[in-house]
């Protein structure tokens, strides 16, 4: 994905880029590296959820050019804290722990950022599934229209 969108950066600059997401979530790294492209290259996200957002992809969804993100009618969204696992040495579960907590903290500044919620909220919204309908994501930042068949 990210090389994809650095070619269609590098073929028209000024032409939006649209991402359809319809995810379950992933790996919280491989998602900041999207998500980082996202914010460094020229144009526009247009992000747009066609089933569900959860997880890592809620925050690539929120991540859009604001005014460019959208779900359709009966899309769901979801956001909860990073879940990971440790075994091994006390230490190395304790630096595994250290690491999952910086995840954390970091992907809620950036769901805050993106919705214009308080950091406090999207950390009490987090410690469990907080899901979402299309509405519910547009009135708590996520999006910003909830798509329609316009008659």
């Amino acid at each position: 994905i990210q090389a994809q969108l650095l070619f269609l950066e590098s073929a028209d600059s000024k032409k939006d880029i649209q991402i359809y997401i319809n995810s379950p979530g992933g790996s919280v790294y491989a998602g900041l590296g999207i998500y980082d492209t996202m914010q460094y290259i020229a144009p526009d996200i247009a992000t747009i959820c066609t089933g569900m957002a959860a997880s890592m992809s809620a925050v690539l969804l929120a991540a859009g050019e604001k005014g460019k993100r959208t779900a359709l009618k009966h899309a769901r969204v979801m956001i909860h804290q990073p879940m990971g696992g440790a075994s091994g040495q006390a230490t190395d579960i304790e630096i595994t722990a250290r690491e999952i907590s910086k995840l954390k903290k970091e992907l809620y500044e950036i769901i805050a950022q993106h919705s214009g919620q308080e950091y406090e909220k999207v950390w009490k919204d987090s410690e469990r599934d907080y899901w979402m309908t299309s509405n519910e994501a547009l009135e708590y930042g996520m999006i910003d229209e909830v798509l329609e068949r316009k008659e």
